[in-house]
C-alpha cells in the first residue's frame, strides 16, 4: 500500500452571508481588493485569457528566506464562470527584492450554501526548496486574515 504525500499549498474555505456573485466579484473590483486583500494595484479581467495581477506595497521588514514581501501576483485566467469560479494558471509571485515563486494556480470556487456562499480558495504548485515551504506557510496565514476580511467587507454592505 503506497500512501500519496500531497504536496504543499493553501485550501481554506469560509462562509460569507452574500451572493455568490458578489463574493467572486470582490476578486476583480480594484477598490474591494484594496480593502480586503491590502493591494496596491490591481488589473484583473474576468474572462478566459484574462490577466489577473496585483501588487501590494513593499514590506519594510525583510523574512529571512524570501527577502522583503510584498511584489506582484500575476497569472492567466484560464477559467471563469461568472459567479462561480475563477482559475488562475501560470501563475508567478514576483518579491520585490528576490527571485520569482511559481509557476503555480489559484482557484476561487463559490457555492450556495443554506443562505450563504461557500467561497473556497485553493493555491497550489511546489518545489522541494524552503522558499516555497516559507512562501506557503506565509500565506496560509495570509489567505487567513485575507478571507476574514473580505467577509466582513461584503457582510458589512
Amino acid at each position: 500500500m503506497t500512501t500519496e504525500r500531497q504536496a504543499p499549498g493553501v485550501d481554506q474555505s469560509i462562509l460569507i452571508s452574500a451572493p455568490p456573485a458578489r463574493v467572486l466579484g470582490a476578486f476583480f473590483d480594484a477598490e474591494a481588493l484594496s480593502r480586503w486583500w491590502q493591494t496596491s494595484r490591481s488589473i484583473t479581467t474576468p474572462r478566459p485569457l484574462g490577466v489577473y495581477a496585483v501588487e501590494w506595497d513593499t514590506t519594510p521588514d525583510t523574512d529571512e528566506v524570501l527577502g522583503r514581501l510584498g511584489g506582484v501576483f500575476y497569472g492567466v485566467i484560464a477559467e471563469y464562470r461568472p459567479g462561480r469560479e475563477l482559475f488562475v494558471a501560470d501563475a508567478w509571485w514576483l518579491p520585490p527584492d528576490s527571485e520569482p515563486v511559481g509557476p503555480m494556480s489559484l482557484q476561487v470556487t463559490c457555492v450556495m450554501e443554506g443562505q450563504s456562499c461557500r467561497l473556497r480558495v485553493r493555491q497550489t504548485g511546489y518545489d522541494e526548496s524552503s522558499r516555497w515551504q516559507r512562501y506557503y506557510g506565509l500565506i496560509d496565514r495570509g489567505w487567513q486574515s485575507s478571507l476574514a476580511a473580505l467577509k466582513t467587507h461584503l457582510e458589512a454592505k
